[in-house]
């Protein structure tokens, strides 16, 4: 797992922009943390990278929004889903097969309908003095196809991987 920090929200645009040489069609990345610790900000730096147009907010509401790039990418919210039932309303298992980058907010209630590969990035306000905007991304790749990843994922993360305790 890489610990990552950055010191904006601009610079988690940054880690997200700089992961998305390695997508490939039909990666899931599952986002989760506190409100407001910046998952909506790293899908808009993703999709930035992959070349969207459009303005990328977080589907709270209307649970899904996909937009076109070098991959399509597929952004779902699924805060106010109770139960893993209700990820039929998405299409999730329609989404999956679309061939697309799909990144999940909240994702820990799909777990179970995830295919057994995805990036799993955990973010969390950092304890930085002074700092406002801190944050740490546990970036965990889960699976073969993230794990072969893996020192492409350290290369594309070095100039933000802290190994401090304190940081985390």
């Amino acid at each position: 797992m890489l610990h990552v920090r950055t010191r904006s929200v601009e610079a988690t645009r940054q880690v997200a922009a700089a992961l998305e040489p390695l997508l490939r069609p039909g990666d899931v990345i599952l986002l989760s943390g506190d409100l407001g610790a910046g998952k909506t900000a790293f899908v808009q730096g993703l999709a930035a990278a992959l070349g969207v147009t459009e303005q990328v907010t977080s589907p709270t509401f209307t649970l899904a929004a996909s937009y076109e790039g070098r991959l399509r990418l597929h952004h779902l919210d699924v805060y106010r889903l109770d139960n893993l039932a209700e990820v039929l309303d998405l299409d999730l298992p329609e989404l999956l097969e679309d061939h697309a980058t799909i990144c999940i907010e909240w994702g820990e209630v799909v777990v179970p309908e995830l295919p057994r590969d995805f990036l799993r990035i955990r973010i969390h306000l950092g304890h930085l003095e002074d700092i406002e905007d801190a944050r740490v991304l546990e970036i965990e790749p889960i699976g073969p196809s993230w794990m072969s990843r893996n020192q492409e994922l350290n290369q594309a993360c070095s100039e933000w991987i802290t190994t401090d305790p304190g940081d985390l």
